[in-house]
């Protein structure tokens, strides 16, 4: 389960930071829940805070979550 956590919070980082500068981040914060009954059900929340210069979409946290799923799905 921390190899799907550490892999989703990786890949969601790396969308983020492929698609705006560092430099514009003030802050992620990127958090995993992962709850297994019959099956894995897999919670992902981005939450960027940018300067406040930044042109970026704040979108780019919930596509971050999207695209982190989508990793940890290929995984599995």
């Amino acid at each position: 389960m921390d190899e799907i956590s550490e892999a989703a919070v990786s890949s969601a980082e790396d969308y983020i930071l492929s698609r705006v500068s560092k430099k514009e981040i003030i802050d992620i914060d990127i958090s995993v829940e992962l709850t297994y009954n019959d099956k894995l059900d897999v919670d992902v929340r981005v939450n960027v805070i940018f300067d406040d210069l930044s042109s970026a979409d704040p979108q780019i946290a919930d596509d971050a979550a999207d695209h982190a799923v989508k990793e940890i799905e290929k995984i599995l």
